[in-house]
């Protein structure tokens, strides 16, 4: 994905000032083309589309919900969206291009400045920290779409299908790291390890707040900086135990 779509994922769009110009003052505005506006009425159907998906599920949404949500008629849907199969499985391709690429680039940077000998913890944090940066930066959309990835990774009829279709390449990335940073280590050890990971990224993903309440406020499921600073050093820990000859 280029750096103006990134951005375009990424970025809110800016809010005018409430200011009225005079006829006379005020600059003429350039006419936007029709490709323009399609794009810009696909990105607030998506938007919209993700922020409900990833608080009912897939079955838990229809189109005229999304085009309530936007203020369209949801015949309007249909011109954008077939169904909304297509609409889903769209909403769920715009963001996981923009962090595979990230993770992909972060993990095989450091693969390289290690000199091909990576830690565990290291490889950990290229593979998290550069998603966790998202949604630390991202702002309400991004933070949607992390609370989508944990249902649908929860969702064998509907959502983890396009979960592996989008994110195994990355997976098997860290996978590779991970067996020069414990060599030795059995293959099983190690999927298993990262099926620990992938659990309790999820589970911090998913924003339930249930860690608010046992903390009595202490920890905050929205603190994705505090979750940054602690993951990777925990899970390095426990893969290094399993990891342990017998």
């Amino acid at each position: 994905m280029s750096q103006a779509g990134t951005s375009r994922a990424v970025v809110a769009p800016a809010m005018r000032k409430g200011r009225v110009l005079s006829a006379v003052s005020q600059p003429r505005r350039k006419r936007t083309t029709k490709a323009e506006q399609r794009a810009e009425t696909t990105e607030q159907i998506l938007d919209a589309a993700e922020a409900l998906f990833s608080k009912r599920g897939f079955y838990g949404v229809t189109l005229k919900d999304v085009a309530k949500q936007v203020g369209v008629h949801h015949t309007l849907l249909n011109y954008y969206f077939e169904d909304k199969t297509k609409l889903f499985h769209a909403v769920s391709a715009r963001r996981a291009v923009v962090t595979v690429e990230r993770r992909m680039q972060a993990l095989d940077e450091y693969d390289a400045a290690t000199g091909g000998k990576p830690t565990v913890e290291g490889a950990l944090h290229a593979f998290l920290d550069t998603d966790l940066d998202l949604y630390i930066e991202g702002g309400e959309g991004w933070r949607n779409y992390a609370a989508l990835g944990a249902l649908m990774s929860n969702s064998p009829e509907w959502g983890a299908q396009l979960m592996n279709e989008h994110f195994d390449p990355v997976v098997l990335r860290l996978i590779e790291l991970l067996r020069k940073a414990l060599p030795g280590c059995p293959d099983r050890d190690l999927f298993w390890g990262y099926h620990f990971v992938t659990g309790a990224l999820m589970l911090t993903l998913a924003r339930t707040g249930r860690i608010d309440r046992l903390s009595n406020g202490l920890c905050d499921s929205d603190d994705y900086a505090a979750v940054k600073a602690r993951m990777a050093r925990f899970m390095a820990a426990g893969f290094l135990e399993i990891c342990k000859p017998a």
